[in-house]
């Protein structure tokens, strides 16, 4: 049997140009993004003021001594650089979890929202912050309860959206993405019931936050766990491109390879959970990310994961960081929460791509 390599696409910079170009991107990006608000702040001193920091001090650039303390070096250090960093992180674990699940459940059109995996994750936060289930953990797991709750919700929506698709016969990628929007209702469903029974106006008000996602608590405690699962995460799946490009080219391929469907699947699914209940946990359900960016880098860049799965990561990252910057600046003096932003561009992304039938891998629908 002759091996179907995955297509290329049209955009054929070599590998360590087109790196390069990316990790530019995000950099820009970063600083642009911090210099955009309410209080204009400029290029220069976003970037004397991050040097300034990172060096420990022992680096002065002109007048940089009187930023230090003042107003701009607050905004942007302890305000505005965590919040588009955690927008980079939050991204690319999307982006990032979306590449491997399209390739796992072999349809182009699954991502953690669609799948309902976002939703269960969002449920098990919903419980944890409702019934005070974050209490139960102290020392040094204090603080990660809902993190717990939400690994737990999204990997028991990742579970049935399994087993529904299973019912029946063969499991097929179109009975996954059905079986997802089933999930994703229910898991929503009992979220609404939970809010509607509770009596604690201060949950309520921290559960909307998740239902509605926003990057405005951001610290730079709060980096740590994001930053340790995306890079772990990336990580491990560039140990696994061979297995990932054969999933798509079918069962039989697969087979035929040695690579077992059934084992990688759980394992993928297990671990793609895991990133997306962290990115709920952090700042909430984030929709679209892992449908937008995969399917966009794949089209120019075609389906082979040595080249589609970092580039996707990075361009995740640099899609999150400007949608926040759209919600912090599109409506005067309030903020729109960021779902909100990456819902409004992907739903019409999404239509688009059924409409057209462009979703296949490399061609191929």
């Amino acid at each position: 049997m002759n091996q179907k390599k995955p297509p290329h696409g049209p955009f054929r910079l070599p590998n360590g140009m087109l790196f390069f170009l990316c990790i530019g991107l995000l950099g820009i990006s970063i600083v642009s993004a911090v210099c955009v608000g309410s209080v204009k702040i400029s290029a220069y001193d976003v970037f004397r003021i991050i040097l300034y920091h990172v060096s420990g001090s022992h680096i002065r650039l002109g007048d940089l001594e009187t930023l230090a303390g003042g107003t701009k070096f607050e905004i942007v250090w302890n305000v505005r650089l965590p919040r588009v960093i955690l927008g980079a992180v939050v991204g690319s674990l999307l982006s990032l979890a979306g590449v491997v699940m399209q390739a796992t459940v072999q349809n182009p059109l699954a991502d953690p929202y669609i799948l309902g995996i976002s939703s269960g994750a969002s449920l098990g936060a919903t419980f944890s912050i409702l019934i005070g289930a974050d209490a139960v953990f102290t020392g040094l797991l204090a603080g990660t309860g809902t993190a717990f709750w939400a690994f737990l919700g999204s990997l028991g929506a990742s579970a049935l959206v399994f087993g529904i698709a299973s019912l029946g016969g063969r499991l097929t990628s179109a009975k996954l993405v059905l079986a997802g929007c089933v999930v994703g209702s229910l898991c929503s469903s009992f979220t609404n019931m939970m809010i509607y029974l509770a009596n604690d106006a201060e949950g309520m008000k921290s559960v909307t936050y998740w239902l509605l996602g926003s990057m405005a608590s951001a610290r730079w405690d709060k980096l740590f766990l994001p930053g340790v699962c995306t890079l772990a995460g990336l990580l491990f799946f560039l140990t696994q491109l061979r297995p990932l490009n054969t999933l798509l080219l079918g069962e039989e391929a697969a087979i035929t390879l040695g690579v077992d469907l059934n084992v990688k699947r759980r394992l993928y699914m297990t671990i793609t959970s895991l990133m997306t209940a962290m990115a709920v946990c952090t700042c909430g359900i984030v929709g679209f990310v892992g449908l937008m960016i995969p399917h966009i880098v794949r089209g120019f860049l075609g389906s082979d994961h040595r080249r589609l799965l970092p580039v996707a990561a990075i361009m995740g990252g640099v899609f999150l960081i400007w949608a926040d910057v759209a919600a912090r600046i599109l409506a005067k003096n309030a903020e729109i929460p960021i779902g909100v932003v990456t819902s409004a561009i992907g739903a019409p992304i999404f239509v688009y791509m059924m409409l057209r039938k462009s979703y296949g891998f490399g061609g191929h629908d």
